[in-house]
Order: structure tokens, then sequence, then C-alpha cells
């Protein structure tokens, strides 16, 4: 789809006075090719852009929209909450109701700290592991995305065992080289580098689905070892579930796989759809921050009573309309639609969903770590993406995002999707 003309306006006002003309990189559409189209509203699963043109969404904010856009038991939420004060740097009621339902909610979390973001949400968690632990070294896996901080923005070395590099200018290498990095899924180099190295390992931070390159699903088992050796070495499980928590269930991904981290990040679906973050665990872990202990964290806007306000009657809402289970229907109902297509196309690309997110992986191979995920055919990708966005359907402007979706797709949406899809995939 080409740019409509208020658009492209737009797009190139945005350029003279911000950074490549957009707030977030992946929204400059460098993966797919193009220019990025500019909203001006959106309501349930569809976005309507500045030239009025309708498309159902499957990015749904890269998450928080979990009932849909503009659901109206959130917009009243916030309207009632604005009308006493936006923000007050005071404590208040509802960053109290919050964290008391999420220490209920998530089976790990004793006590929690409310931030603006996931990126301080994972920073955050990392200095207080290293605070805890006395030790320096953090563990992450190829392809787990944790947000732009300077330790978590590493890519791997030539090899599974060698220091992190930075990942972005204005990293100092020193930084990097207190980061490991793995293959997600490889049990064999996660063993060799606790041997080697888990006196000096604080943390090892995980997406325990890895959602940021794509949707990548741990093997059976896996997770387990994690908790296990973790354990066995005196390091801080955190489990980065900004994305999946409260969209997969209740308590997230570890509620599903029965696993307990000792500190979780959260963010996404606990705002409703307004800038916030969390992380918690096991007490004796956060009553090392200040004011109690000696690990410093603080911010103006943690806790917002509007951003409170809304994520509560979100999560109130999805409890209300037994939302998970109707959010895995729809999953299987258009998990169903995609497989039958690839079968009838001949295509053996790779489909991984849980719950209301789901990935098509454009490669044969299957798909169990970053590198895998990079055999994926880029240009039949983009060709694909832009097939659907010129019939109306908008998925993640990249191979390497999760798609999600809402409470608001209904069975019609659903069936005009998996037209468009059959259609894309036809044209390859």
């Amino acid at each position: 789809m080409t740019q409509g003309p208020l658009s492209a306006k737009l797009f190139a006002a945005a350029q003279q006075v911000i950074p490549g003309g957009v707030n977030s990189p992946v929204r400059a559409f460098r993966n797919v090719g193009g220019e990025p189209f500019f909203v001006r509203r959106a309501k349930g699963c569809r976005i309507w852009d500045v030239d009025d043109r309708e498309m159902i969404d499957y990015v749904g904010t890269w998450g928080p929209a979990i009932l849909g856009h503009a659901p109206r038991v959130v917009i009243e939420a916030i309207h009632n909450a604005a009308k006493d004060g936006v923000s007050f740097g005071i404590p208040n009621p509802y960053e109290v109701e919050m964290a008391r339902t999420i220490c209920e909610w998530v089976p790990s979390i004793e006590k929690v700290r409310l931030v603006s973001s996931g990126t301080e949400a994972t920073m955050s968690a990392v200095r207080l592991a290293r605070g805890f632990t006395g030790r320096d070294r953090i563990v992450k896996f190829d392809g787990c995305y944790h947000g732009h901080v300077d330790s978590l923005l590493v890519a791997a070395g030539s090899g599974a065992l060698t220091h992190g590099q930075p990942d972005s200018a204005g990293i100092p290498k020193a930084f990097a080289e207190l980061t490991s990095i793995l293959p997600f899924n490889d049990v064999e180099a996660l063993e060799k580098l606790f041997a080697e190295r888990g006196h000096e390992i604080a943390a090892l931070i995980v997406e325990p689905y890895p959602a940021n390159a794509g949707l990548i699903l741990p093997q059976p088992g896996f997770l387990k070892k994690l908790r296990e050796i973790t354990a066995k070495h005196g390091a801080v499980l955190i489990f980065d579930e900004v994305m999946t928590g409260f969209r997969l269930a209740k308590g997230g991904v570890q509620e599903l796989e029965g696993i307990m981290p000792d500190l979780t990040c959260l963010g996404k679906v606990i705002g409703g759809g307004l800038p916030v973050g969390a992380f918690g665990g096991r007490a004796e872990i956060m009553d090392m921050l200040a004011p109690n202990g000696p690990v410093y964290q603080a911010g103006t806007l943690s806790g917002n009573p509007v951003a409170m306000a809304a994520g509560l009657s979100q999560l109130r809402e999805l409890e209300k309309q037994n939302g998970y289970a109707l959010l895995e229907h729809l999953g299987q109902t258009m998990e169903k639609a995609v497989l039958d297509t690839l079968k009838k196309k001949g295509l053996g690309y790779q489909w991984y969903r849980r719950g209301s997110m789901f990935c098509l992986f454009f490669t044969e191979t299957p798909v169990k770590n970053l590198a895998d995920a990079k055999t994926s055919d880029l240009p039949a990708f983009r060709k694909f993406f832009h097939a659907c966005l010129d019939n109306g359907v908008y998925f993640a402007p990249s191979q390497f995002e999760t798609g999600f979706i809402s409470m608001a797709h209904e069975q019609a949406d659903l069936d005009r999707t998996a037209e468009v899809v059959a259609a894309a995939l036809a044209g390859l």
C-alpha cells in the first residue's frame, strides 16, 4: 500500500523534526520497504489511517490492546481517573490495587515495584539482581529483546560462550563484556557456561516465550533447566514477561509452564494502552530496593493513577469476560485457517502460536532459536506483508515480530483475514 497523501505529508514533516521520522525504529518500515502510514483513530480490531483507509489490525499497540482498541471500560476508567488529576508524584490508591492484583495473579510475585516502561522494568530487575547477589555477570539469549538497556542490548559474538558485543553505538564495550549470550534452547551451551562462570553470574534473564524475533517456543524441559541451573549456582532467574504477562494467562507463561522465577518483568497489558511497566518477585530480593535497601530505583510517573486505572479496568474485564478462553478459541480458528492454506499451497513455512500470540516464519526450517529464524525468506515476507496491507490486513512490518489477536476480533474478521492471507501466499 502506497502512502496516502496525508500520511506522506505527515512523514515528510516528521523527518524534519524526529530522527527517521518515527519515535520507534520498526515503525519506519525499513524491514519491509515503503514508508509508514499515520493512524488517525482505532476502535475494536480496526485502525483507520489519516487518509481514512481501514485495516484489520494484528499489532494491537504491540500487545497491550488485548480487549481491542479504545474499549469502553478502559476509556471510562481513564476519564474518571483523569477528572481527579493526571499525575501526583505521591502515593495513590490505584497503585496499591494494581500491586495487589499483580501479586494475586502472578504465582512468583510477593512484592512488586511499578515503573513506566518495559525497558525500565528490565533495567531495574538486572540492577536489583546484581545488588542482591553481589555479582556482575548477566546471561541472556540471542534473539531475546529486553528493551534498550545498555547491558541487555547486546549481540552474540562468534561463538556461544564469547563475551557479548554492543548491538548499538553508544554502549561501552566494557558493559557488553559483562553480558554472556547463549542460543535459546541450547542446554549444552547453558551447562558449559554455568560450569565455567557460574560463580560470576548475578542473573539469567529470558523471555520464556521469545516474542521479539517472531515467536519462538521453548523445547520441552528447557525452562525447567533454567530454573534448576540458576538455583544451583545462586543466580537470579528473571522472566521477562512484558509481552506474555497477562496476555496468555492470568499468571503468564510461568503459570502455563509451572515455573517459578525469582523476578518477573511486566508491562503492556497492565497499562491498558498507557505507558507502564513493573517488576516483582521474591520479597527478600524486592526488599533490597530503596527505601528499604541499598539498590536505588525511582520514577516520577511510577504508579501513575491514570495508567493504573486503565490497566485495572482491562484486567477486570479480561477476568469478567473469561477472556483467555475466548482468545484461545480465536487463536485456534486463525491457526486452522493458516495451516489449511499452507497445506493447500504446498508451503512448508513454520507457524507458531500460543493463545492470542502468533508468528508465521517464511522458512521450512523448524525455528528453535534466532539462527533458525534468520533462515526466513525476507523478500517473500515483504511481498506477503504488502499484499496483506493492500487488502486491509495489517501485520507487524517485520518478519521478526509477533502478531496479536484481541477479544474484539470476530469470526468475520478472521474469515476476511484468511482470504487475504491465502491470496497473499498464492502470489508469492
